[in-house]
């Protein structure tokens, strides 16, 4: 069962999520990376994994989609308070424990779930993040440099993004999928001005229990060997530094979960 998008009160705010699958079954709390809405986690790989026995639950973040939205630059809040939304959306949906997937700057938000939150968490997947170590390595120097778009012209915005996206692609790159995805982002959003730019802008505070070290709870890590925007040893930096992870390498993927690894993702996730 798919259910339409439903807004929730949650924290103060208001939280936009849509569920697949059976409630009964464990849940998957999807949570993508930086400035991305729900549309982001494809509903046909959403789809996919009900159809493997999981509840899913993808979200718009505060400041993405139909969430709440604060002023652009001004966001207000803490990576610790978009934890809390995780967590009070977790309530909002009357699910005691999720299988947590975070992807890219996220991965900052899954391990806050991960030892401040760790009851509501059945295990922990890092796609395309980091531990954010110095020393680790830049983005590839062949990723062309966007700087930022006009925000009062929509189609510079569109056009903006959607050469990000194909930026980071590693070749995985179908022009028509992502300019439809980056309509379909910009039609739902309250201010893509915002959402663009305010999770970068917020406080970046850690989890008040531990770090990568300190998770308990069973942790899978999944990065492209072709990832531009934090290349391989990302991945491998987190796979060390949490005793008795585990990575699978996705050879050729860029920065993110494109189509061809959709398959390998659910497998992966569905033995956790």
């Amino acid at each position: 069962m798919t259910t339409t998008e439903k807004l929730h009160p949650v924290n103060g705010i208001e939280i936009c999520a849509r569920t697949f699958g059976d409630p009964a079954d464990p849940a998957v709390l999807l949570i993508h990376g930086g400035g991305a809405s729900m549309v982001w986690w494809d509903s046909r790989l959403c789809d996919a994994l009900a159809a493997r026995g999981r509840y899913v639950i993808r979200y718009d973040q505060r400041d993405t989609g139909r969430s709440t939205a604060f002023p652009a630059g001004a966001p207000g809040y803490a990576m610790s308070d978009l934890a809390a939304d995780a967590v009070g959306l977790l309530d909002a949906l009357g699910v005691d424990q999720a299988h947590v997937v975070a992807q890219s700057m996220s991965g900052g938000i899954g391990l806050q779930l991960g030892i401040d939150h760790s009851a509501r968490v059945a295990s922990l997947t890092f796609v395309s993040t980091s531990t954010g170590d110095e020393g680790l390595p830049p983005p590839s120097s062949d990723m062309p440099r966007l700087g930022s778009p006009d925000f009062n012209d929509a189609d510079a915005v569109e056009e903006y993004v959607v050469r990000s996206i194909e930026a980071e692609a590693a070749g995985h790159f179908d022009e028509a999928a992502a300019r439809e995805l980056v309509r379909t982002d910009m039609a739902r959003a309250r201010n893509y001005e915002g959402a663009l730019t305010n999770h970068f802008a917020m406080e970046f505070d850690g989890p008040k229990g531990g770090d990568f070290g300190d998770l308990k709870v069973p942790v899978l890590v999944l990065h492209g060997s072709a990832d531009p925007l934090l290349p391989l040893p990302h991945g491998e930096a987190v796979r060390n530094a949490v005793p008795g992870s585990r990575l699978v390498v996705l050879d050729g993927m860029g920065h993110g979960l494109s189509e061809p690894y959709w398959a390998t993702f659910v497998d992966e996730l569905v033995t956790l």
